[in-house]
Formats: C-alpha cells, sequence, structure tokens
C-alpha cells in the first residue's frame, strides 16, 4: 500500500523522562498523550514505566520513548539508569499542591546532575482544571520557568487539555536541534539516522541562549 508505514519505522527515537512529586498526574499525563485515556483511581507508579508514541514533524517520524518513574524518595535507587539517554524531560508540578511546585527546583538539580546539560525541559503545571484549588499561578510557573530557560505549559490530564502539546513541543524542539546539528555538521545521512535505544543524543542549543527558552511561551 502507497504511503504505509510499519509501527517500528521511525526516523528518529527520543526519550523522554517525566520527573516531578507523587501524585502531581505524571502517569496520567503518558497515558492521555499515548492512549488518550484518563484514570480516576490511578495508584502511585512502583519503580518505572514507559510507553511509546510516534508523531511527524516536518515529514520525519519522531518516535517517543516516555519514562514515567515513582516520585518517592525510596525508588531514588533507579536515578542513573532512568536519566541514561533521556534528551527531553517534563518537570511536572500539581497547581493546587504548592509543596509540589516549591520541590521543582530539587527535581531540576537532579535532572541536570544526571543529564547532557543542554537536555530539553517543560515545566508542567498539572491539574489545571481544579481552578477553585489552584496554590500556584501561573505568573509563578511563567517566573520559574523563565528564570531556569524552561519551557513552560499548564495541562489537565483530566480534561486532556495542553497535553498533546506539551509533549509535542518537547518533541519538535528536540527534532530541530538535532537536524540543525546535522545541517550544521555537513552530514546529510545524520539527518536520517535513527539513534540506536539508550544512546545519548548530544545536543547543543547554547547558541540560542536563554530567549530561546523563554518560560510562558507556550502557557495555557
Amino acid at each position: 500500500m502507497a504511503g504505509y508505514r510499519a509501527q517500528d519505522e521511525y526516523d528518529y527515537l527520543f526519550k523522554l523522562v517525566l520527573i516531578g512529586d507523587s501524585g502531581v498526574g505524571k502517569s496520567n499525563l503518558l497515558s492521555r498523550f499515548t492512549r488518550n485515556e484518563f484514570n480516576l483511581e490511578s495508584k502511585s507508579t512502583i519503580g518505572v514505566e514507559f510507553a511509546t508514541k510516534s508523531l511527524t514533524v516536518d515529514g520525519k517520524v519522531i518516535k517517543a520513548q516516555i519514562w514515567d518513574t515513582a516520585g518517592q524518595e525510596r525508588y531514588r535507587a533507579i536515578t542513573s539508569a532512568y536519566y541514561r539517554g533521556a534528551v527531553g524531560a517534563l518537570l511536572v508540578y500539581d497547581v493546587s499542591r504548592h509543596v509540589t511546585f516549591e520541590n521543582v527546583s530539587r527535581w531540576l538539580k537532579e535532572l541536570r546532575d544526571h543529564t547532557d546539560p543542554n537536555i530539553v525541559v517543560m515545566l508542567i503545571g498539572n491539574k489545571s482544571d481544579l481552578r477553585h484549588l489552584v496554590a500556584v499561578q501561573t505568573e509563578e510557573g511563567k517566573e520559574l520557568a523563565e528564570s531556569e530557560a524552561l519551557y513552560f505549559m499548564e495541562t489537565s490530564a483530566l480534561e486532556a487539555t495542553n497535553v498533546e502539546n506539551a509533549f509535542t513541543e518537547v518533541l519538535t524542539q528536540i527534532y530541530h536541534i538535532v537536524s540543525k546539528k546535522a545541517i550544521d555538521a555537513g552530514d546529510d545521512g545524520a539527518a536520517s539516522s535513527v539513534p540506536p535505544k539508550g544512546e545519548n543524543i548530544n545536543i547543543n542549543i547554547k547558541d540560542q541562549g536563554p530567549s530561546g527558552k523563554r518560560g510562558g511561551c507556550c502557557s495555557s
């Protein structure tokens, strides 16, 4: 059949990680994006789970391998393996629980300690549907994202608000960085190569400067 592409065929494989405190909705963000499902009775993740989803950017098929881990401290032993090879991250907090926002800096430090310094990171304020319980204002999230040179978006896994947009934005930014690097290197073949699973793609976005990743650019 013309135009048919096998499910396992892709041009790029990018590993993303979901991080943040327990109960902020990481697993439901993952299930909403990959299966368009939401479970109100969702239990805390134990250990590590991951799912995949493919999308097309500029005619290239991008396969995302998204890892979701438990936010509880007792699972910290898996840290190194969890982060290895990740080129993108969604750092999630719950807009109705300010303590989860306060812990963002700790998660960000851990992320930067275990990944390439140029990893693409989006700060996610999840559960935006809980409007009457908001403890973290949108401006707070924007300001933190701007100060740390992160992308920013508020989402609701329950209402499916901005979930697709958040993952797609991160994957698109990673693709643009990798493809630009291939062009700059003059290696046409690199643009269609498939990174092996677990390989850390050395992305370089320093030339963009912080202004290229201003917080609030993508908020609801």
